[in-house]
């Protein structure tokens, strides 16, 4: 059976809207596939009439900063990702999530606006660009070709598992924007996952801290799957706020963390309740390593897959 009818290597942002429109909804975006091409091959998306592979739009392959701003292009891989200094310098939790998505030969092809475009709560990238409040670019065709651009936040994004809330007749995520860690900031990711094979990650929690003088200023707390789409654990951010991160506070953290979980059980994951479980754990560990890096400086990502 013929999973897609035509395959376009647009090399403009314009250029891939033009095409997805011509199609009116029947075609869909293709970067690195990771998940697209296993859901077409496997049934669990119907075949298209086409696929617009945006790999060669290079102001969607880029990163850089500007006044403080970080921009990562959607089409991005993670191994790029990975092997930025000034995002593992910057935004430390997005280099650690990007780096333990699958295997090397996924995460050579696979890309972040992907990440986010399959709409998972448990995305390990979507996780950490939600700590980081970063917004998504969207290019959108209108009326008579024209083509506007509009930011968004990442999580305006998500309608629910595996349901995107862009349109994909005539919307495109070009690339994200989050401002760069400064002085006395920190992130930090961490993750557990089954092994076998695809790494399917059982739960994953990124935290970004502002610190003086020992007291956290702000806190953010993005987990997933705690929920129909990535989660912010709000209540704890506004507890952890103005004062100082010692262990007496943990337990109630994750207390109010868990207060707005909503945590299932997966046959090919875990148990609602060990996840449960698994979340004090992850976020003693993320908050006090981006709590260090917050204090000292000093940002070298840690557990990247090989």
């Amino acid at each position: 059976m013929t999973l897609w009818e035509h395959y376009h290597l647009p090399r403009s942002v314009d250029e891939a809207l033009s095409s997805l429109a011509a199609y009116d909804g029947r075609a869909c975006v293709v970067a690195g596939g990771t998940d697209l091409l296993l859901e077409l091959q496997q049934g669990r998306k119907p075949p298209v009439a086409a696929l617009v592979d945006v790999t060669r739009v290079s102001e969607m392959t880029q990163i850089a900063e500007t006044d403080g701003t970080i921009y990562v292009g959607a089409a991005v891989t993670h191994t790029h990702i990975v092997a930025s200094p000034l995002l593992a310098a910057r935004a430390t939790c997005l280099v650690e999530s990007c780096g333990v998505v699958g295997g090397p030969q996924v995460r050579n092809v696979g890309t972040l606006g992907g990440n986010v475009a399959h709409a998972l709560p448990a995305g390990d990238g979507t996780i950490s660009l939600v700590a980081l409040e970063a917004e998504a670019e969207i290019a959108v065709s209108g009326r008579r070709s024209a083509v506007s651009r509009e930011w968004r936040p990442v999580l305006s994004l998500f309608k629910g598992p595996g349901k995107s809330a862009l349109d994909r007749s005539r919307e495109l995520i070009v690339r994200f924007r989050f401002k760069g860690a400064g002085s006395g900031e920190g992130s930090a990711f961490k993750r557990m996952m089954r092994p076998q094979g695809v790494a399917l990650p059982i739960m994953g929690m990124a935290v970004w801290l502002k610190v003086s003088g020992g007291v956290v200023d702000e806190a953010r707390i993005a987990l997933g799957p705690a929920g129909p789409t990535p989660m912010r654990a709000t209540k704890a951010e506004t507890y952890l706020s103005d004062i100082p991160l010692v262990d007496d506070v943990l337990p109630q953290l994750a207390d109010l963390v868990l207060q707005d979980a909503q945590l299932r059980t997966s046959p090919h994951r875990a148990t609602a309740d060990y996840r449960a479980e698994l979340i004090p754990v992850l976020l003693e560990r993320a908050l006090k390593l981006a709590h260090r890096r917050a204090a000292t400086g000093e940002a070298v990502p840690e557990g990247l897959g090989m």
